[in-house]
């Protein structure tokens, strides 16, 4: 029997420079899509797969994150003041329960598989999920919610993919799988860039994982990668050796808001789902556009 998905982890520590200056005050994580930081539609989707306990790996100057998941006293006082109930139940449907939501820091910048590292005393003995903020996944059912119920299928470890063209695999990490048409596949192989060429398909990792504890030791002892960091998939590599990785294709659309196009791109396509919006967003599109 697996256990449950409980715990997820949110790696927030990163500077955000691709989005200077508006990144030097706020976290590139509390940009907005539409009406909600990123971060929170990231929150939105693992609560949406069941997850109770909230882990925040954290850097400097990143105490907005901490407040935005925490009741602001005045602000309900003055929303209720003003009669304001839709705003005050909108603002209480995102906040954690007491003591779901954990905050640690990573004092530097070592990477990903060190940010990682950082919440193995809150997660415990227990697998996880892992969830970058930077990859909104938009779809019919959410997509870590897909992948706990891999996980419950088939236990180990699990890793979200989807494909990319073939020219384009070189700029990803990739995942050989037994059955490339399967919704959940096996994996046989993982390789960050590959050369052009050799890349063993076009499933590309898309950042959302369910990783066993047994990925903490392996981060203890990793050895520093690509861009001088610990990086998470050298660890998941030598995991793969004595555990079972499967993949679970995604087959809703991926934002990067990471980068400025795809953060542009998300906008424009959770407003046209907004029924309260697209009509009125695709009409000033059309004027901008011509």
């Amino acid at each position: 029997m697996t256990k449950k998905i409980r715990k997820a982890v949110f790696p927030v520590a990163g500077l955000g420079t691709r989005f200077l200056p508006a990144t030097k005050a706020v976290p590139k994580e509390m940009l907005t899509v539409v009406d909600r930081p990123v971060i929170q539609h990231v929150v939105d989707e693992a609560r949406a797969a069941g997850i109770e306990h909230f882990i925040f790996v954290t850097g400097r100057n990143k105490h907005v994150i901490e407040d935005h998941f925490d009741m602001q006293y005045e602000l309900d006082h003055t929303l209720s003041q003003r009669g304001k109930k839709r705003e005050q139940e909108i603002l209480a449907s995102i906040l954690p329960k007491a003591g779901t939501a954990s905050f640690t820091r990573q004092q530097a910048p070592l990477g990903l598989g060190h940010a990682v590292w950082c919440a193995r005393d809150i997660v415990g003995d227990e697998p996880f999920a892992l969830l970058l903020p930077d990859m909104l996944h938009k779809g019919e059912t959410p997509c870590l919610k897909e992948m706990i119920e891999a996980h419950a299928a088939h236990g180990g470890n699990h890793i979200a993919v989807a494909p990319v063209p073939e020219e384009e695999t070189h700029q990803y990490g990739i995942v050989g799988v037994k059955d490339r048409a399967a919704k959940v596949s096996e994996i046989t192989m993982m390789v960050e860039k590959p050369k052009q060429g050799t890349a063993p398909s076009n499933l590309h990792i898309t950042g959302r994982y369910i990783l066993q504890p047994s990925i903490f030791a392996l981060l203890a002892t990793q050895e520093k990668g690509a861009g001088n960091e610990i990086q998470l998939t050298d660890a998941m590599v030598t995991l793969a050796k004595s555990e079972k990785f499967h993949a679970v294709r995604f087959d809703g659309e991926i934002y990067d808001t990471g980068s400025k196009l795809g953060f542009l791109t998300a906008n424009m396509a959770y407003a046209l789902s907004d029924s309260s919006l697209k009509d009125a967003f695709r009409a000033e599109a059309k004027k901008l556009l011509g």
